[in-house]
């Protein structure tokens, strides 16, 4: 009799695990479908696999980002609901991301914002979670809180660009410094996609804000008041006051416009500007502190240690294909390279 069930037990555990390894071809079948923009296809295969195997993690997750892609958003929750009930704790982490995300398109913001926290609660380390509550965050209005849900996303991986793109925009009307490094990091994680050529115009707006030339004898430079008067107020040193910097990159900027550079290139005016800020970050950051000045600044200042501003300069340009760049390109791939072995070691201050 032990060995008829031993024999049963082994039986069902093979057929199982077949089911599960047939379930997951089905779904990597649907993955291959939904890239290509077949969502319905797509879902099929997921329901041919949760036929096999009905509570299949892999496949009930992916259903979810496939309904939601489709905008079937309230059967993309429903997916997401039997994934939580059937696995509990278990590999759930994209799973809490495609809930939050549909709930947001259903325009219950305050709902996902509770759905990312319950996330975030279970997978502290996981990136997207973070991200996606910025931006719900930001589309209900709340820019402070989103801002420190897109830094703790960067924290975790400093490579995302979505999360830098996002701190850029939302620092730009308030405190543009941050927002020139934040897009700065973007174009060295993407230098060569159509985000890259959006955030490259947004990134030199930033360089010449504030200074326009109204003719050749006559310049205008514009202050942003509140800065002036951090930069003058030595009594209380403010979080993230960047203040002197924003003020002598004004004064820098203006130069563009001198006989002496008003023939160079694009990416020269630009290399001799952030090398006025990165300068200026250097003689400033004693007397600073905040998020920007931890995290930020101390990156940047290794990349004018190491000599590397020419080339960051060249490889947020690369997207332009203005024929200056592209020659720089070609006759300097080794200092690329060096540039971005030298990114791909740099450690991160947590």
């Amino acid at each position: 009799m032990k060995f008829k069930t031993l024999l049963l037990l082994l039986f069902f555990t093979g057929a199982f695990a077949q089911n599960k390894a047939e379930a997951e071809k089905l779904v990597d079948e649907g993955v291959e479908l939904h890239d290509k923009g077949d969502y319905t296809g797509a879902i099929n295969k997921y329901d041919d696999a949760l036929k096999l195997d009905k509570d299949n993690l892999l496949a009930l997750t992916e259903k979810s980002l496939t309904l939601n892609a489709s905008k079937n958003y309230e059967q993309g929750i429903a997916a997401c609901k039997q994934a939580i009930a059937k696995h509990k704790n278990e590999g759930l982490k994209n799973v809490y991301v495609n809930y939050g995300n549909a709930l947001d398109h259903l325009k219950k913001a305050d709902e996902a914002v509770k759905i990312y926290d319950e996330g975030i609660a279970l997978y502290p380390d996981y990136y997207q979670l973070y991200y996606n509550k910025g931006i719900c965050l930001s589309g209900l209005g709340k820019d402070v809180a989103a801002t420190d849900s897109f830094q703790k996303s960067f924290l975790i991986n400093p490579n995302h660009g979505s999360s830098l793109n996002a701190i850029g925009v939302l620092e730009t009307g308030n405190n543009r410094i941050p927002a020139i490094l934040a897009f700065s990091r973007f174009l060295i994680v993407e230098p060569q996609t159509k985000r890259s050529q959006v955030v490259l115009e947004k990134l030199q707006k930033l360089m010449m804000q504030g200074v326009t030339q109204q003719n050749e004898k006559s310049i205008n430079v514009s202050i942003n008041s509140s800065m002036l008067s951090d930069a003058e107020d030595k009594s209380q040193t403010k979080e993230n006051n960047f203040s002197s910097t924003d003020f002598i990159l004004s004064i820098s900027a203006s130069l563009d416009f001198s006989e002496e550079n008003k023939s160079k290139t694009d990416v020269e005016k630009f290399i001799r500007k952030f090398e006025v800020v990165c300068s200026s970050l250097v003689e400033t950051k004693k007397e600073n502190f905040g998020f920007y000045w931890e995290k930020f600044v101390p990156y940047f200042r290794e990349i004018e240690r190491n000599k590397f501003i020419e080339t960051f300069a060249y490889i947020a340009f690369v997207n332009t294909n203005s024929d200056d760049v592209l020659k720089w390109h070609e006759k300097n791939k080794a200092e690329v390279d060096k540039f971005y072995n030298w990114n791909s070691t740099y450690k991160w201050n947590k």
